[in-house]
């Protein structure tokens, strides 16, 4: 027995070995370069005077940023270019003007040499003001490019913005309104309510996180977990514009897609539907802003000529990040039993209306329009309908006989039971 076990360990060894001589091309090829574009971070540091504050770990905010950055840069992912800008770290003196411009590109985005990133690092020291819009400004400028990269901010802070009124959550906005696909995340070095609020106002205008941080073990595991993050593979929505009407709507294929869709505003997208094909399509509205509390999303296929063919629809009241709804159409197969025929079947253009019943305080600004994003799904239809509505449910039919049957059997049960107890009385 012992013997037959290591025969068979020999050949397992053998077949081995000849694996990787016989194949050396594929491992070689795992290595070769994806062709897409490399993942850019842009680190944003909040170099202000209140960096100096001394209550983390028992020493400066500053101090704590800077051995953080040093155990994130030594731990960047080779494929991530990676840049590092700074805020307040140039100007001490009262003017405003001045001190509202002070942010700079410290470190480039691009490939990482890290002994040239942590000297660059190593010469801050807490100076000035925090101008958080005008930085996050200069952030995108530094992630611009024409490829398709993930890009991702991440702004580190210990205090508010103070060169309002350019507010950073306007300028969150509007850069995500541009459809680039840049996140902002943001990490508040022991923030204080208005800090929190400003910052996570910032990250849900991107789709982005934020983070309290009291401790530099937090910040840079914090850190590093974004920069991986930016490096993992996402699907990148496409952006796309709808149209005020069906006539005008962009056709779009399977995929997910990104639009911005003003308050209680109604757009309209076209996709073509084969026959046998079943067309799943959902939207999610971010609230990405302080909203009145009832709101809801309508999404609605239509025919070309009008008619409503099926909706899904959603609502709520309260405070909300996002809210969503879904649809489903099967097309039955063709009735044409030509066979012969080398045509093929006629799709037929589904409309889908998406709409919103969001409206917001007088104080909020309604522009850009809120986050839109929408999926679109063709499938084989199935043979035979599989939901609730197929078994007359939907329809209310077996619902109501059943309701009916329980009904009369529980009113016989109790009429049945009373006269026992009044035989039993007497």
């Amino acid at each position: 027995m012992i013997i037959s076990r290591r025969s068979v360990a020999a050949v397992c060894g053998l077949v081995a070995t000849l694996a990787v001589g016989l194949f050396p091309p594929a491992a070689a090829a795992a290595d070769e370069p994806t062709g897409q574009p490399a993942p850019k971070v842009d680190l944003v540091l909040d170099v202000s005077g209140s960096m100096r504050t001394r209550d983390i770990d028992g020493q400066s905010r500053m101090a704590a940023a800077k051995q953080a950055f040093n155990e994130v840069l030594d731990a960047v992912p080779q494929e991530v270019e990676l840049g590092i800008r700074t805020l307040g770290a140039d100007y001490p003196g009262k003017d405003t003007k001045v001190g509202c411009k002070d942010t700079k590109q410290l470190y480039p985005v691009g490939p990482l040499d890290r002994t040239e990133a942590k000297t660059a690092v190593a010469t801050l020291a807490p100076t000035g003001w925090t101008p958080i819009g005008p930085a996050l400004l200069g952030a995108a400028q530094d992630l611009e490019g024409d490829d398709e990269a993930t890009r991702r901010i991440v702004l580190i802070t210990d205090g508010e913005d103070t060169c309002a009124p350019l507010d950073p959550c306007e300028v969150a906005r509007e850069i995500a309104a541009k459809g680039i696909h840049l996140t902002i995340d943001t990490l508040g070095l022991v923030p204080d309510d208005k800090t929190r609020r400003q910052l996570t106002c910032i990250a849900e205008a991107t789709g982005g996180t934020f983070t309290s941080v009291q401790h530099t073990d937090e910040l840079s595991r914090r850190v590093t977990q974004l920069v991986d993050r930016a490096a993992d593979p996402v699907v990148t929505p496409v952006a796309t514009e709808g149209a005020a009407r069906c006539a005008d709507a962009p056709t779009v294929k399977p995929g997910l897609y990104s639009d911005r869709e003003k308050f209680s505003e109604h757009r309209w997208y076209r996709v073509d539907v084969l026959p046998g094909q079943e067309l799943r399509a959902s939207v999610s509205i971010a609230a990405d802003r302080a909203v009145d509390q009832d709101y809801g999303v309508l999404l609605r296929a239509v025919t070309v000529h009008g008619r409503e063919i099926v909706r899904g629809s959603e609502a709520g009241d309260g405070r909300t990040d996002v809210i969503s709804a879904g649809l489903r159409y099967p097309k039955p197969e063709s009735d044409d039993s030509d066979s012969d025929s080398d045509e093929k079947p006629a799709a037929e253009t589904v409309c889908l209306q998406v709409s919103n019943a969001f409206s917001a305080p007088a104080s909020v600004k309604t522009t850009p329009g809120l986050p839109v994003e929408l999926t679109v799904d063709l499938v084989d239809a199935p043979d035979t309908a599989s939901d609730a509505a197929a078994f007359g449910l939907g329809r209310g039919w077996w619902l109501l006989g059943v309701l009916a049957l329980t009904g009369l059997l529980a009113g016989l049960l109790w009429g049945w039971i009373s006269r026992l107890r009044i035989v039993w009385s007497n």
